[in-house]
């Protein structure tokens, strides 16, 4: 894997464009990981049994799905058990500028501010939101580009946001991007597992770190980011190991160690439990997916 590389994608946009949209009708996916400088919008339906990659996160599909992408994270859908052969997907991809922090910042732009933020790691919507833009989703690509298109694009992308109905794929540790917190201490917690992350931690350590006891720690913690401090501490752990999976030939026992697992068994049991697949299924995919140069 250390010598395979991802397509880096050119996206048709000029600087005078606002957006590029292709729609296609196809019988099978067939494009490689890649990844481009631009954000990327995905529609697709008639996808039950396929599966969409981005980062480190792998899941299968059901009969529709809609992802934003962040600029530069890595995806791609794969055939993987998907049967039907009429696949349609809408790919709009938007300047990585599309949105400038000046405009971002304004507060009632927050909604869109956090959809944006969240997708450096890619975001995947759920039902309740496809079915809000989907006819919208289908008027746009009848559209010539155009200030009603553009406004439309926009109406498209807000109640997406609005609407808080979707997850976020990618771990922050395997795509090395910082999602803000709003509670110093938090941010505090979350800063020693990440650059301790391969040695034991303590609650006794990280409840010193803020001055709190560790039960009142975990409550906290909880709270400000719907994780437990043991589930936060194996996302960034299994976060590195999906890096190392992709990015060396390091054996999987060998990244287990690193990663501060204790044993094989332990790794194994909490890679399948998070990622969905075994250390060596969630390898051998990103195999078949890259490009070899």
């Amino acid at each position: 894997m250390a010598n395979s590389k991802l397509i880096i994608e050119i996206p048709p946009l000029s600087e005078s464009d606002s957006y590029y949209l292709q729609e296609r009708h196809k019988p099978a996916f067939n494009y490689p990981l890649h990844k481009h400088h631009a954000y990327e919008l995905n529609f697709v339906e008639n996808c039950c049994g396929a599966r969409r990659i981005v980062g480190d996160k792998m899941e299968v599909l059901s009969d529709f799905d809609l992802a934003l992408i962040g600029c530069d994270m890595e995806h791609t859908w794969e055939q993987y058990h998907c049967m039907d052969n009429q696949i349609h997907e809408i790919t709009i991809q938007i300047p990585h500028d599309y949105f400038p922090d000046s405009i971002l910042n304004r507060r009632v732009m927050s909604p869109l501010k956090e959809l944006f933020d969240s997708s450096k790691l890619g975001v995947a919507f759920g039902m309740k939101a496809i079915m809000t833009v989907y006819d919208r989703l289908m008027e746009l690509t009848k559209s010539k580009p155009s200030f009603h298109s553009v406004t439309l694009l926009n109406e498209i992308l807000y109640d997406l946001a609005a609407s808080h109905d979707y997850h976020v794929l990618s771990s922050s540790s395997y795509a090395h991007v910082e999602i803000p917190v709003t509670s110093r201490r938090v941010q505090k917690i979350k800063d020693h597992i990440d650059q301790h992350y391969s040695e034991e931690i303590r609650m006794e350590t990280l409840s010193g770190l803020v001055s709190m006891t560790p039960n009142a720690l975990s409550r906290f913690f909880k709270q400000h980011t719907n994780l437990s401090i043991s589930e936060y501490i194996n996302e960034v752990r299994i976060g590195h190991a999906t890096l190392l999976l992709v990015d060396s030939s390091q054996t999987i026992i060998e990244i287990s160690y690193k990663c501060g697992f204790n044993t094989i068994s332990n790794f194994n049991r909490t890679f399948k439990a998070i990622k969905g697949v075994t250390p060596t299924e969630f390898r051998e995919s990103y195999k078949k997916n890259a490009y070899l140069i």
